[in-house]
């Protein structure tokens, strides 16, 4: 039987000395908000930081960041955070975690660090960082550090191994087997083999793909398909994509450049990333291909492409606003635009609301799901399977996916020969212990969702997230009286004022006298009432009605005063 998560929270046993902790706060059962801590000796060491992007069930919230409750009174031991790549749901949350300690050493590769510095420029935070590369070896505190280049979506991505008294960890971070990748930079597999000769204690190892079979698709192939989408357009091009996707840009500049277009960027993370990229030699801009978007409209339909951010239907990215119609680019007949991303789990609604305005507005729509224009960034089955054989690890982590990706993770592990009891299937906030190469889930913390919205962090609870959904899905009613203190009766109102429940408010008019019999019989039944049960006597009465009448359930604020 393998080992799966604490059913309820178990406080974990005091650390003893020689023994590592890690406690992963966040990208377990989720696609998002990676984030990994390790303990050993009194010093913890941070792996990605990342955020998650709220679901139509989150109204009004912006991100979604790890829970640092578990660390925040620790702060000065913390000895480093690895950044293993440079997305969002790995770098997104540092700036909110700098803001509690800003010289916390951020430790990546060139561009990652380039990234997250750039972002940490706009919160007016000055890091420290250390650049390193795949085979450099770094010391921090009492972990032993080697980084191993991995291929994956966007350049210059690292797997960290740590090298530590307690045992050997492998973190793959995110990663796949593309064996002709743009840039030529494959996941080091002698590098993992070597480790694995050494002896990896616990393998940390990315699950998104792991229930898809076989290999993922190489990202050459998409190239050829976007340039016969681009040869046969006659009218404007909009290719989407995430901010961050060099290679997928890479691809969309070469395809506009055989066939005479020129490219805007469109968004301002995607001219920031393109801009980094760009300058440390990541991206290849053909001469005068590049033209402002304020330019755009002098340009002939037939040899403009618009890069732009809203492969996810967020609401305010450049695609999202175009589809509205609020956008300074007017998409229309004949346009064509090119969805190049995944579908990450939980934005289906958001993606398919954009697909649908934009057709409504008559451009054709080109996503995976009608021909080659994206592939995964993660590593399918297939290739787990070859990693599992290669490093042979005594006991595996699934890490980085929806459960039913760890689940299919921890089945590849098993069926390479890894005893079941060996294979840790976790959720967030787990205490998984090492020592002696024996990994064991020894108990949990807490570690919840803290909302960003707006200017505030983490004052939005769940509690606020249900009231907002009540409000925008069965609306709100306001009931305000004022009654005689002795008699019961009624001085002034009922005033019954409603917002997304009915046009008129005259509907409430039959409910007027059982609200007036209500107070009535709330102050001439007990002497010692409060304004607290008149309102709860209101609320019941009115929820009542609504229930039966109109089969809703509104907000419902009742206020009663005493004269």
């Amino acid at each position: 039987m393998s080992q799966t998560a604490m059913p309820r929270l178990v406080t974990p046993p005091r650390l003893k000395e020689g023994t590592m902790r890690i406690v992963p706060l966040g990208g377990l059962g989720e696609i998002g908000r990676n984030m990994a801590v390790f303990e050993l000796n009194g010093k913890l060491l941070i792996v990605d930081c990342g955020v998650l992007f709220p679901e139509e069930h989150q109204p009004g919230v912006d991100l979604i960041l790890p829970d640092f409750s578990y660390i925040e009174d620790r702060l000065d031991d913390i000895v480093a955070v690895i950044l293993t790549h440079g997305h969002e749901d790995h770098i997104g949350a540092v700036p909110y975690l700098l803001n509690q300690r800003p010289d916390i050493p951020l430790i990546g590769s060139q561009l990652t660090l380039a990234l997250i510095e750039a972002k940490l420029t706009e919160h007016r935070i000055k890091p420290y960082t250390l650049t390193v590369s795949e085979g450099q070896i770094e010391r921090l505190g009492p972990f032993e550090c080697e980084f191993v280049a991995v291929n994956h979506s966007i350049p210059d991505a690292l797997a960290v191994f740590l090298r530590t008294e307690a045992g050997n960890v492998l973190h793959t971070g995110d990663f796949k087997m593309d064996q002709l990748p743009l840039d030529g930079r494959i996941t080091d597999l002698r590098a993992f083999a070597r480790l694995g000769e050494e002896g990896v204690d616990l393998l940390m190892v990315d699950s998104t793909n792991a229930d898809v079979p076989g290999f993922t698709t190489a990202e050459r192939e998409i190239g050829p398909t976007l340039e016969g989408i681009f040869g046969s357009v006659r009218k404007r091009i909009i290719v989407a994509s995430f901010s961050s996707h060099v290679h997928r840009v890479q691809q969309v500049l070469n395809a506009a450049a055989k066939e005479g277009r020129r490219v805007a960027l469109v968004g301002r993370s995607m001219v920031r990333n393109m801009n980094i990229a760009a300058q440390l030699g990541y991206l290849t801009v053909p001469d005068g291909i590049l033209v402002d978007i304020k330019n755009v409209d002098n340009i002939p339909d037939n040899q403009i492409v618009l890069m732009c951010t809203g492969s996810q239907g967020e609401p305010m990215a450049a695609l999202s606003r175009m589809a509205n119609g609020d956008h300074r680019v007017e998409v229309g007949d004949g346009d064509t635009v090119i969805l190049a991303s995944s579908l990450i789990p939980g934005n289906e609604n958001a993606v398919f609301r954009v697909i649908n305005g934009l057709l409504k507005l008559g451009a054709d729509v080109v996503h995976k799901g009608s021909a080659k224009v994206h592939v995964s960034g993660h590593a399918a089955a297939g290739e787990l399977l070859y990693c599992y054989n290669i490093l042979r690890p005594r006991n595996v982590m699934p890490v980085h996916g929806e459960t039913r990706h760890l689940i299919a993770n921890g089945r590849l592990a098993e069926q390479t020969g890894i005893p079941k009891k060996n294979i840790l299937l976790t959720d967030d906030g787990s205490v998984v212990d090492l020592v002696d190469g024996k990994a064991q889930i020894v108990g949990s913390v807490e570690c919840g969702y803290v909302y960003v919205d707006g200017s505030s962090v983490g004052e939005i609870t769940d509690a606020d997230l249900k009231d907002r959904r009540i409000l925008g899905d069965e609306g709100f009613i306001s009931i305000i009286a004022v009654v005689n203190r002795s008699t019961g009766k009624i001085v002034t109102g009922p005033e019954i004022h409603a917002r997304g429940f009915a046009e008129d408010d005259a509907v409430f008019d039959e409910i007027i006298p059982k609200i007036n019999a209500a107070l009535e019989e709330g102050v001439t039944n007990s002497k010692d009432h409060t304004t607290y049960q008149l309102q709860q006597s209101v609320r019941r009465v009115v929820g009542t009605w609504v229930n039966k009448r109109y089969r809703r359930r509104p907000m419902i604020i009742p206020v009663v005063l005493e004269a």
